[in-house]
């Protein structure tokens, strides 16, 4: 199977996309947990394949200003990943991570490169999760930090995605520490890069 699309796609092909998920969200977890030296806890992630047009209203609208860390993928696999956070639980994680107060509204050059580090180490559990499962060699690039409407954050990977197809696969993860923060992780692999994950975990035809 090195090509397909999602009309072919099985509810069993989605567990597991959906069990990619969970173990993504989980390392994860334990990622962000280790980093800011604190108990992280993870609710169920939700997992939903979605209409391009429609992710950003399954992240709360267009216009909410979000934290968005973008990386392009290399290797068996090609195509991109993004996570996106809410400004004010980006400026939680930041916080938590220096060990501060963050100060103004704006995130300075130093609070930016934190939140680009967290997102980075986020985004690299996700990556090492798929890798291990598939045994595919996936290679990140060097993490892209914007801070935008969730609209115009989203516009990036649709140009590139525009010539794909139009559902891609959403993962909500609700994190806890002393507050709640909901992180969304959006992989954006090629139609023939689902194909190889798929045939990896034994699911060609």
């Amino acid at each position: 199977m090195s090509e397909m699309n999602f009309d072919e796609m099985t509810n069993e092909h989605f567990d597991i996309l959906r069990e990619i998920g969970n173990i993504g969200a989980g390392n994860a977890t334990t990622a962000l947990a280790q980093m800011l030296q604190c108990k992280v806890d993870m609710a169920v992630p939700q997992i939903n394949l979605l209409e391009f047009k429609d992710i950003g209203a399954a992240m709360g609208g267009e216009e909410l200003i979000m934290a968005g860390i973008y990386l392009g993928v290399e290797g068996d696999i090609t195509g991109s990943i993004m996570f996106l956070v809410e400004k004010e639980s980006a400026r939680h994680l930041v916080s938590k991570l220096m060990g501060m107060t963050l100060e103004g509204d704006e995130f300075s050059e130093m609070e930016l490169s934190a939140l680009k580090e967290v997102g980075n180490i986020i985004t690299g559990a996700y990556l090492n999760s798929l890798s291990s499962l598939t045994n595919l060699k996936i290679f990140p690039s060097i993490p892209d930090l914007t801070v935008d409407m969730a609209g115009a954050i989203l516009s990036v990977p649709a140009i590139e995605f525009g010539a794909l197809g139009d559902r891609i696969l959403l993962i909500q993860t609700k994190f806890f520490d002393d507050v709640s923060i909901d992180g969304y992780f959006i992989l954006i692999p090629d139609m023939p890069s689902y194909g190889r994950i798929l045939s990896a975990l034994g699911m060609g035809n």
